[in-house]
Formats: C-alpha cells, structure tokens, sequence
C-alpha cells in the first residue's frame, strides 16, 4: 500500500483544514487507517483512527478533529476545525492490514506499517 498525504498549509488560529490520504496499490476497505503527527523537536503522537465501525481520537483534538474515509476512492480524510497553534505539525497518514482492537493497539506508531510522506500544517497569525 502507497500512501500519499496532502492538504497542509497556513491557517489562521480558529480556522480548519481538511487532509487527505490517498491510497493506491490495495484497496484500504479493510485496513485500519490512523492519522499521526510530529511537531518540531517532539516525537510523533497519535491523532485519530479508524476502522470499519469505530473512530478513536487523541484527547487534545476530540470535538475540534474528525476522522473519515471513502472506500469508493479509497482515501482517507483528517477534517481539523478549531485550529490552535500548538496543532502545527507534519501530519502523517498510517495504514495497517490487521483490526487494532485496543486503544493502546490504535495509537502506537509501530502497529502501521504503511505510511505516507508528511505534510505540514502551521496554525499562526
């Protein structure tokens, strides 16, 4: 599975974006798909997932973030409202081909084996 992430861009405190997560190679119907992002000088952290019957998101982005896909396109979709600035990040889509049953399963980056490149997101006025 290929994974291309895009979307990114400057957007003022308050203000949203929508990143996309484009898959080709595999059909994602039945991969779980997780959003992750790393902030300058900070390790990667988990942002949200999804499976074929569940979301789970982190707390910091909870109410503000929602997470979708569309298996017709097979892509992935990170809708982010409500933007603070400590939300700026590369944010990187992951995919896995196994059911990531717990909370702790959905937020460890090393449960992904598939991942696209990156792209940033700057909350600033």
């Amino acid at each position: 599975v290929q994974l291309q992430a895009s979307g990114g861009g400057l957007v003022q405190p308050g203000g949203y974006l929508r990143l996309s997560c484009a898959a080709s190679g595999r059909t994602l119907n039945n991969y779980d798909m997780a959003w992750f992002r790393q902030a300058p000088g900070k390790e990667r952290e988990f942002v949200a997932h999804i499976n074929w019957d569940s979301t789970y998101y982190s707390a910091s982005v909870k109410g503000r973030f929602t997470i979708s896909r569309d298996n017709a396109n097979n892509t992935g979709y990170l809708q982010m409202n409500s933007l603070k600035p400590e939300d700026t990040a590369v944010y990187y889509c992951a995919a896995a081909g196994v059911t990531l049953a717990s909370a702790r399963a959905r937020t460890s980056a090393g449960n992904y084996p598939y991942w696209g490149q990156g792209t940033l997101v700057t909350v600033s006025s």
